[in-house]
């Protein structure tokens, strides 16, 4: 959309808040499992995310939409902290993203292609997931089929994807988003509940397109699952979430532009062999309020341990 510089200041607020959401729209249950230690993982993934864009009436911006192609590659890592299980994942997106709507009667397009940025991840189950491999590791989980864990993590989304300072949809933030996490499980037989709630602190961009300096107040996060789990190592899970966007500031100059979303996916995992799955899941995020995004997102994954 090369004309919507025409409104540089309100139209790159809504743009960011709806790349804000879709980042923050990641209902993934299973992230507190009580795993062996000293096992490697690696999986590759793919989602297919399209939306709907709301705007303010002002801005004449009608049937905006946006459609964005993800493939991932991760990386884990499952260790003994201090005899807690603790894990570090890194994450690498590549994305397509095609942005299309009709401005001032006329339509418009944007196409961008390229790496987004990456996120790393450390967490520790501190209360209920001792650090264990193996046949020790096997009886444990026998041996308490209801169990709870309680861990805590530190996500950080590098500032390391595309970005153009003169372009005003770009797939990259240029800024780091830091992200403390907190959650529990509990298991009770084949059933498991998960709760997690998770805080987005963003640094300033001070090459917001055009020189501008764009800064952020914390994005707030909750998210549910129920995860029923079968015979041969299948799973699946009924999610629900709700997010709220901060208020964000352009020149020191506050938008009062709050978003909120609230979040539900389905989900389930079937195994391929001793040490790999595949997963299946639907996303489906809708806006709270006049301005924000509908978003539909389809995904799957596969994962392999070693």
């Amino acid at each position: 959309m090369n004309q919507i510089i025409k409104y540089p200041v309100y139209t790159a607020l809504l743009w960011i808040a709806f790349l804000n959401l879709a980042a923050a729209q990641e209902l993934e249950p299973r992230r507190w499992s009580h795993v062996p230690i000293d096992t490697n993982f690696i999986g590759v993934g793919y989602v297919y995310t399209s939306g709907d864009i709301f705007f303010d009436p002002v801005l004449r911006i009608e049937d905006a939409t946006a459609s964005i192609n993800t493939v991932s590659a991760t990386y884990l890592r499952s260790f003994d902290w201090s005899g807690k299980t603790a894990r570090l994942d890194v994450r690498v997106p590549y994305q397509k993203a095609v942005w299309k709507g009709i401005l001032d009667g006329s339509p418009a397009k944007a196409v961008r292609e390229g790496v987004d940025d990456p996120r790393i991840r450390l967490s520790v189950n501190f209360i209920g997931a001792p650090a264990l491999k193996g046949k020790e590791y096997q009886a444990y989980r026998a041996s308490h089929t209801t169990n709870t864990v309680v861990g805590a993590a530190l996500a950080v989304t590098l500032p390391l994807g595309q970005y153009k300072e003169d372009k005003l949809l770009n797939l990259g933030q240029n800024r780091f988003i830091i992200r403390p996490q907190i959650g529990a499980v509990h298991t009770r037989g084949p059933w498991s509940f998960e709760l997690t709630g998770s805080v987005f602190f963003y640094t300033d961009n001070d090459e917001f397109f055009n020189g501008n300096k764009l800064e952020q107040k914390p994005l707030l996060a909750l998210q549910a699952h129920i995860i029923r789990s079968f015979r041969r190592g299948i799973w699946a899970s009924l999610s629900a979430g709700a997010v709220r966007a901060g208020e964000t500031t352009i020149n020191e100059e506050q938008k009062n532009d709050s978003k909120e979303d609230f979040l539900y996916a389905l989900s389930a995992g079937f195994p391929v062999s001793r040490t790999a799955s595949v997963k299946l899941a639907y996303l489906r995020g809708r806006t709270g309020k006049n301005l924000g995004s509908d978003t539909d997102n389809i995904g799957i994954g596969f994962i392999k341990a070693f």
